[in-house]
């Protein structure tokens, strides 16, 4: 039987290969109007579903249990022991408020707590530190030498870090994604239309778990932040996920008015697993779900 790979066999490849394109849709730069549209002439639709699995459920040797959150700001330690076992932590981004060096090092410790055998991680909006591509002082640097630099992503040592990249845990292949449309400014934030479709056509289509900070349009994406009930999610983005990736979950967050769990009619379950409601109080449980091991794998 194939055996699983330990974590620091582990590493996450860049996906630079463009997949088979779907064209921008017409209306991605208005999504309210857009998802009006996919409902009646495409026949698009979202159904709220409970919680998949109560916290409590016994973990099963022949799944891969997967526990979700997102939008913790700096608050983790708040939730820590409300977090359940499992095998795979997902963090769909924002694990800081004002995206400085302390506050990545403040949740990397607190992650390090957690009781998971693999902890997976992207940005958000708030990781402003991780949006440019650059690098940081590295506070470990002799006083009588040179001064080190390392990359952001370096200061996450207790997880996985993904961005725009994938990864394969039990055989299971998840890919992160930290973008999303540009909403308030800030980091991993592109205009609606071609610039994030650029990213969305990176998604391998043999993902089976799909993380993205924002959510697609039409699940968990309806905003009360300077806006009225306006959807905040990417069109181009659910046409990627319906039309070619087909994931089994899609999980994310950034909306946090929009927790909770829906699902589609071609099979795809949407957690939208954001911790903190609109008033920043991380009051939101984590979401979890278990994955049957693929044949040949064992834990």
């Amino acid at each position: 039987m194939e055996k699983e790979q330990s974590p620091s066999q582990k590493k996450p490849h860049h996906s630079h290969e463009l997949q088979d394109c779907i064209p921008v849709h017409p209306l991605s730069s208005k999504p309210n109007v857009a998802w009006i549209d996919m409902q009646t002439k495409e026949n698009r639709q979202t159904i709220s579903i409970p919680p998949l699995l109560p916290l409590s459920t016994a973990i099963r040797p022949d799944h891969v249990r997967f526990v979700c959150i997102s939008d913790t700001h700096s608050m983790l330690d708040k939730i820590l022991n409300k977090i359940p076992p499992g095998d795979v932590l997902i963090h769909a981004g924002d694990f800081t408020y004002g995206g400085g060096v302390t506050e990545v090092e403040k949740f990397n410790e607190q992650l390090g707590r957690t009781q998971h055998q693999h902890r997976i991680v992207i940005s958000g909006n708030h990781e402003d530190i991780f949006s440019d591509g650059g690098k940081i002082y590295d506070k470990n640097s002799p006083k009588d030498g040179p001064t080190k630099t390392i990359r952001p992503r370096d200061l996450l040592t207790n997880c996985t870090y993904l961005e725009d990249e994938s990864i394969t845990i039990y055989g299971i292949k998840i890919y992160g994604s930290p973008w999303q449309p540009r909403f308030g400014g800030r980091a991993f934030s592109l205009l609606r239309g071609k610039q994030l479709m650029e990213k969305w056509a990176r998604i391998p289509t043999e993902t089976d778990v799909l993380v993205t900070h924002g959510p697609p349009v039409g699940h968990g994406d309806l905003s009360f932040y300077g806006m009225t009930g306006k959807r905040a999610g990417c069109v181009d983005l659910l046409n990627v996920v319906e039309q070619r990736v087909k994931p089994a979950f899609h999980i994310f967050g950034h909306i946090h008015e929009g927790y909770g769990l829906t699902s589609n009619n071609q099979g795809t379950v949407f957690i939208n697993a954001s911790t903190c409601n609109a008033k920043y109080r991380p009051v939101n449980d984590p979401i979890i779900f278990d994955f049957p091991l693929p044949s040949g794998i064992t834990k």
